[in-house]
């Protein structure tokens, strides 16, 4: 099936009953709104609120939720506009919430110790607020890993840490999935996923939260009771995460090909080029856009 290039999110709107959308990337550069977004967002809400369609932000942020309602807030992207916001850091900080608990319905976090070695961005522990954890800056004296940022710059600076975590057979909890996000002058950052991923390589244990992973999709589904019947569209700059995620809880794809792909392609989009980079990342979403706009 050929992947359809369309102009803005109003050709196809009217087709789906849940929006499950991306941040960074699609909504904004962690600066700005991007050329049309709020926009978009406001024909979405105008839609949803004639059809009971929801509308869920989705991010691989490993900051709690309340971080990207300020963020949002500050850009211009109005609460009203969505309904729901689910992040990875979200789902550690509920992880570690039940961390020791018997009755807990996941055993990772149910097994795991009390001590950590955190990788972080900057001083932000909001996903540590109310947990019964202690950050220990020796990996010898950890029980576990918290992924999180990248402060310590290229990834080879984590690199004898992970050794030593590793030569202990220590469990890494990812609160950041995506290996690289764009930064507003358009260059790239590596994040928390790609030092998880060279973990794993190494041989260990790494429990990933966000996209694409099912779970998160299947969180966003029961808050709004919504069953197998509602069709769902995904929408994000990342074939890896946001488009394989959708495809993978069965939702359709919109790939915003402005965000951390935007060097791989020409403008306007060309089929082919679009069709080889989906090929070549063995991803295949059903429409492309180069921005989020209605």
């Amino acid at each position: 099936m050929s992947i359809q290039i369309i102009d803005g999110l109003g050709q196809i709107a009217d087709d789906y009953g849940l929006f499950v959308i991306d941040q960074w990337g699609v909504l904004h550069d962690g600066e700005t709104a991007h050329p049309g977004a709020v926009d978009a967002m406001e024909n979405l809400r105008a839609l949803a609120d004639r059809t009971g369609a929801g509308i869920a932000l989705l991010s691989n942020s490993g900051k709690r939720v309340d971080a990207s309602y300020e963020r949002l807030e500050a850009l211009g992207i109005a609460r009203r506009l969505y309904d729901f916001v689910l992040t990875s850091g979200e789902q550690v900080y509920q992880g570690l919430r039940q961390r020791g608990q018997d009755s807990a319905n996941d055993p990772f976090y149910a097994s795991l110790g009390s001590r950590f070695v955190g990788f972080w961005w900057d001083d932000d522990r909001g996903i540590l607020e109310g947990c019964d954890v202690e950050e220990v800056a020796d990996v010898d004296q950890a029980d576990f890993i918290l992924c999180s940022g990248t402060d310590r710059g290229a990834l080879e600076a984590y690199r004898p840490t992970l050794a030593r975590a590793l030569a202990r057979d220590l469990p890494m909890t990812c609160a950041n999935p995506d290996r690289v996000s764009v930064q507003p002058d358009g260059s790239l950052k590596m994040c928390p996923g790609a030092v998880a991923e060279a973990y794993e390589q190494m041989g260990g244990r790494v429990r990933w939260h966000g996209k694409p992973q099912p779970q998160a999709y299947d969180v966003i589904r029961e808050h709004f009771g919504f069953g197998p019947e509602i069709k769902g569209l995904g929408i994000g700059d990342s074939l890896q995460h946001d488009i394989q995620g959708a495809i993978d809880s069965d939702l359709d794809g919109l790939f915003i090909a402005g965000g951390i792909h935007r060097q791989d392609l020409s403008r306007p989009l060309k089929q082919q080029e679009m069709a080889d980079l989906a090929t070549q990342r063995g991803v295949q979403p059903t429409f492309a856009a180069d921005l989020f706009r209605w």
